[in-house]
Order: structure tokens, then sequence, then C-alpha cells
């Protein structure tokens, strides 16, 4: 099973991981969620982050974005561009199984 399928089934949709929870998981500092969120990388509902919930999909794309820019010293646009890319071919493929 790939890395996003265990995640999400992993994770239900009703489940919102705080700040703190999803630095933990991703293994990143509060500063690299709050900067990707405040530059529109990682959507999230607006308010402060310590009202910030990230939902399984949120958590995927961190964890995805996270990989890329530390595999490829990659800076955080091009990141999320490919994480964008990544989601879209996982849903054709899931689409075409179908």
């Amino acid at each position: 099973m790939r890395e996003h399928e265990l995640i999400v089934a992993t994770l239900q949709e009703d489940v919102a991981l705080t700040i703190d929870e999803l630095c933990a998981t991703c293994a990143v500092t509060r500063e690299w969620v709050v900067t990707r969120v405040n530059e529109g990388l990682l959507p999230v509902e607006s308010g402060a982050p310590d009202d910030w919930r990230f939902g399984a999909r949120q958590l995927w794309r961190a964890r995805q974005m996270r990989r890329i820019e530390r595999t490829f010293d990659a800076v955080p646009e091009l990141a999320a561009l490919v994480a964008d890319l990544l989601e879209e071919l996982e849903t054709l493929r899931t689409r075409l199984r179908s």
C-alpha cells in the first residue's frame, strides 16, 4: 500500500491534528508549518495557529512537501507544486482503476 493510501486509511476524515501534532508527525518545526500556511502552500481554515486543524489530506501534503524539500533541496513553492501533481496523479490512477 502506498504512503498516501496508508495515511488516508489510517486517519478518518473527521480527525483533526493540531499544529503541534502535525509538526511531530511530519518532523518539522512550527515555523515551517506557519510559513507554508501563510504562503498559501498548505491550506487551512483561517485563524490563529493554535486554532488550526489539519486533516488527512493536509497531513499527506505536508509530508510530501517536507520530503521533496529535503530530498531535492527544493524551495517550498516547487515542493507544493510537486505535491499537487502527485495528488492529481493519484486521483487519475484511482479513476482508471474504477
